[in-house]
């Protein structure tokens, strides 16, 4: 539902949290923008004001979420990687199959240092998803910076998954071990 008025500061950005807290999918800036009848870069600001406040919210290639703090502890680990663009959906589909959540990627960039980029992808659909923006705005995977190096934070259930997700990984030539 779109509220007719502007809302104004607090009280916007009150709201902006309370609709990511009870929000179980991702909401795009532009749904934000709606919702709360002012520009896209207003709820920018906003989300950074909130994250300086650290609420949990990260920002996806599907929109901002909030990160419950109900959910189950997750046991992560970080995997270094090494593939050409081409096998990006095969090592993400390999992991989201196992029920792993590829929280990121990070690449050691020699000018800018480390980057890191949330992916968020848990299921082959947000993986496809993930995939077409890429596609979509043309943009580079940041492994494409470092000749396919990149290290993933994944999570999961437990340790046992995250096992079964490197030797996947290490299965399918794509972990550096």
């Amino acid at each position: 539902m779109t509220d007719r008025k502007k809302l104004l500061g607090e009280e916007r950005r009150e709201k902006l949290l309370s609709l990511l807290q009870t929000s179980d999918q991702p909401i795009t800036g532009s749904a934000l923008s709606k919702m709360t009848n002012v520009s896209r870069q207003v709820i920018v600001g906003d989300i950074t004001l909130l994250k300086a406040r650290n609420e949990p919210i990260v920002a996806t290639s599907q929109g901002y979420i909030y990160l419950q703090t109900k959910k189950p502890i997750l046991h992560e680990r970080t995997v270094a990687c090494n593939h050409d663009p081409s096998l990006a959906e095969t090592e993400l589909n390999l992991l989201v199959d196992l029920g792993i959540l590829v929280k990121d990627v990070k690449v050691e960039h020699p000018v800018y240092g480390d980057l890191t980029a949330s992916i968020m992808v848990t299921n082959r659909k947000e993986v496809q998803q993930f995939l077409e923006k890429v596609s979509q705005t043309k943009a580079a995977f940041l492994s494409e910076l470092t000749n396919g190096i990149h290290l993933h934070t994944i999570a999961a259930s437990s340790e046992e998954l995250l096992n079964e997700a490197v030797e996947a990984l290490r299965q399918a030539d794509i972990l550096i071990d």
